[in-house]
């Protein structure tokens, strides 16, 4: 109680003490100092009487989970492609580079089209899903939604190949229509 009759008093009688230190008389100007100067000496005291009350627990660093920066999505360029029992898209990972992609292919003769692009998930992670649209008669275009790995300044994607499996078939961005050069295995020298 004695706080918010202090805080009233600095409320109501600074102003007026400031406005009698500007416009008042010599004896005015007096009480006006004294005023100010009693709020200012009430204040103090009252900071120094008050026991500062400790929290029952503190707070540490740990206990509060990362908050991880937001994605930017974005379209990029595949960079190599690893063809197998799966197609392994890579491409320089951005700062903060999202957690899914999404990757829609075609098949169009002996060229693979693909598209890419990475998006935010929403909580709890997306689940792999693989949807099957039909845009042109005879041309359908998968749409999958995958997770993506980041490693170094790496990112990659692995895309299931559909069945049935076609032996020659050339990854294209869709996007360009330029061939995505294909990943340098190592394997070791004969």
């Amino acid at each position: 109680m004695l706080a918010l009759s202090l805080g009233a008093a600095w409320l109501l009688l600074a102003p007026l003490s400031l406005w009698l230190l500007v416009r008042g008389r010599a004896v005015e100007r007096a009480g006006a100092l004294v005023t100010l100067l009693l709020l200012e000496g009430g204040t103090v005291a009252m900071g120094r009487l008050t026991p500062h009350v400790m929290p029952d627990h503190t707070v540490v660093a740990h206990d509060v989970p990362p908050v991880r920066a937001a994605c930017q999505e974005r379209a990029p360029t595949p960079r190599s492609a690893k063809l197998g029992r799966s197609l392994v898209l890579t491409w320089p990972a951005g700062r903060h580079e999202c957690d899914t992609a999404e990757v829609a292919m075609r098949a169009k003769g002996r060229r693979l089209l693909l598209w890419l692009h990475t998006e935010r998930t929403a909580a709890g992670g997306p689940p792999r899903t693989m949807q099957t649209r039909v845009r042109q008669p005879g041309a359908p275009q998968t749409l999958f939604t995958l997770p993506v790995h980041v490693k170094g300044h790496t990112a990659a994607v692995t895309v299931p190949l559909p069945l049935p499996r076609m032996p020659g078939r050339v990854p294209v961005d869709g996007r360009s229509g330029h061939r995505i050069p294909l990943a340098a295995t190592s394997a070791a020298p004969a």
